[in-house]
């Protein structure tokens, strides 16, 4: 076994998937893999562990999202986690992802990743600052290696003032950057253990809203 299946069966393991959602993320998987070879979608040396360092890194965030079905996820360069959050949701009634990536060979394979697999996606090859308010239905607003969260919020303001949740993927620093971001915005904030890395954090930000920039600074 190789180095890369071994990794496949222990993700597995963290983070067990149907049979009909496994075959859509090996495909996933293998186009990935295709496309590496000439666009350098992710980093090189994570290939023999595409599976924990991404895959089921992008999945569970399932697990956080509340049953939600539409989703908006910023700078999805590769897929992670928007391709792989809708490979879940496929089949579900009402389900869509919205991949927003203005890198033209990146939003290219998304487009490719959502045909092949058949996908309930919705590619915007534009900035996200010219695409965020033109959503409208937005239940959670995510972003995976993208930004601290101080600007991941300033991006998604618009969808999280509509009442969209926030759920990021991000590193034990999470606490400094829960006070960074503090300073603009007043928001609830649960962080939650990521079950691939002991030093990842999922953290959810909700009823988030601008903070009068007079205010003390002081997160919830």
């Amino acid at each position: 076994m190789s180095v890369a299946d071994d990794d496949r069966a222990r993700a597995l393991t963290l983070y067990p998937v149907s049979h009909e959602t496994l075959m859509r993320l090996d495909r996933y998987v293998d186009l990935l893999r295709r496309w590496q070879k000439i666009k350098n979608l992710v980093g090189p040396k994570t290939l023999d562990e595409l599976w924990t360092r991404h895959v089921v890194d992008s999945l569970q965030l399932l697990d956080h999202g509340r049953g939600s079905l539409v989703w908006c996820d910023l700078g999805s360069g590769a897929g992670l986690p928007g391709i792989v959050l809708a490979a879940g949701l496929a089949g579900v009634p009402g389900a869509r992802v919205h991949c927003v990536e203005s890198n033209g060979r990146k939003a290219a394979f998304l487009r490719e990743a959502a045909r092949e697999l058949e996908l309930p996606v919705t590619v915007h090859d534009r900035r996200i600052e010219d695409v965020v308010g033109t959503l409208d239905g937005i239940e959670v607003v995510t972003a995976r290696a993208l930004a601290p969260l101080s600007d991941l919020m300033d991006l998604g303001g618009i969808l999280l003032k509509k009442g969209a949740a926030g759920l990021f993927l991000k590193g034990q620093d999470i606490e400094r950057e829960l006070t960074q971001a503090s300073k603009s915005w007043t928001f609830t904030a649960s962080v939650m253990p990521s079950v691939t890395d002991p030093s990842g954090r999922i953290v959810r930000v909700e009823g988030a809203s601008p903070r009068n920039r007079t205010e003390p600074a002081a997160h919830e």
